[in-house]
Parts: C-alpha cells; sequence; structure tokens
C-alpha cells in the first residue's frame, strides 16, 4: 500500500499590471534663499565697516583739532615777553646763612668676607646696607 501524496496544485499567480512611469517631483533648493541671506550679511558687515570707518575718521579729526589748538597755545606761550626793571633804588645785601657747615667724612671701602659683589642680589644688598652702617674706617 502506497500512500500517493496527491501533487499540489500549481497556483498561477497572475501578472501584475506594468507600472507607470515615475515622474520626479518639482524639488525647491535653498540655494536662492541662502544667496539673498548672504546678500543681507555681506551688506550689514560692510556698513559696519563703514560707518567704524566714517568714526575712526570723526576720532581722528577731532585729535588733530585738539593738537593743533595744543600747539597754538603753547607757541603762544612761548612767545618772549620783556620782564620788568629791577628795582636799583634799594641796595642788596646778602645774608648769611644759619645752617651749619657740612661735616666732610672719609668714604668706606669695605668689602664683603664671604661674598662677592656678583653674588648679591639686589634685596640682599639692600639688606646688607640697613644691616651694616657704613662707618667711616679709623
Amino acid at each position: 500500500m502506497e500512500r500517493s501524496h496527491p501533487k499540489p496544485a500549481l497556483k498561477v499567480t497572475p501578472k501584475p499590471a506594468a507600472k507607470e512611469n515615475t515622474k520626479p517631483q518639482e524639488f525647491k533648493l535653498h540655494t536662492g534663499q541662502r544667496a539673498v541671506k548672504r546678500a543681507m550679511f555681506n551688506y550689514s558687515v560692510a556698513t559696519k565697516f563703514y560707518l567704524l570707518e566714517i568714526q575712526k575718521k570723526q576720532v581722528e579729526k577731532v585729535q588733530k583739532m585738539i593738537e593743533d589748538e595744543e600747539i597754538r597755545c603753547l607757541r603762544k606761550e612761548m612767545v618772549p615777553k620783556a620782564q620788568l626793571m629791577p628795582f636799583f633804588d634799594r641796595p642788596f645785601f646778602p645774608q648769611r646763612s644759619n645752617r651749619p657747615l657740612t661735616i666732610p667724612r672719609e668714604p668706606s671701602f669695605r668689602t664683603v668676607n664671604s661674598k662677592c659683589w656678583s653674588c648679591i642680589s639686589e634685596n640682599e644688598l639692600y639688606y646688607f646696607h640697613h644691616a651694616h652702617a657704613w662707618n667711616p674706617i679709623k
């Protein structure tokens, strides 16, 4: 006894209908908008630089006017003027000074035993001067 398997029936699928050709959709690039924005940006930058240049010229003009005015005043002051004639009706008598005479001291040329002068920094030299009184050698 053989069992026979029934052969499956071939299913025939109908052919799909032919697709229509696809049409590309219209698209819009942003290059036109970007060009307009970039032109506006370039214009704003150019006006900014132009205004800065005008402001700089105005500042220079004011400074030049101030300098010219100062030079004019200095030249006006430098004009030599006649001095008044001194009074000769009372004679001049020099007065003796009341200050005591200066007592001269001999300079002290001591050498530093532990360090050479080139090795002493500014702070150490300052402290050295104040720590050791520079008394004259007797």
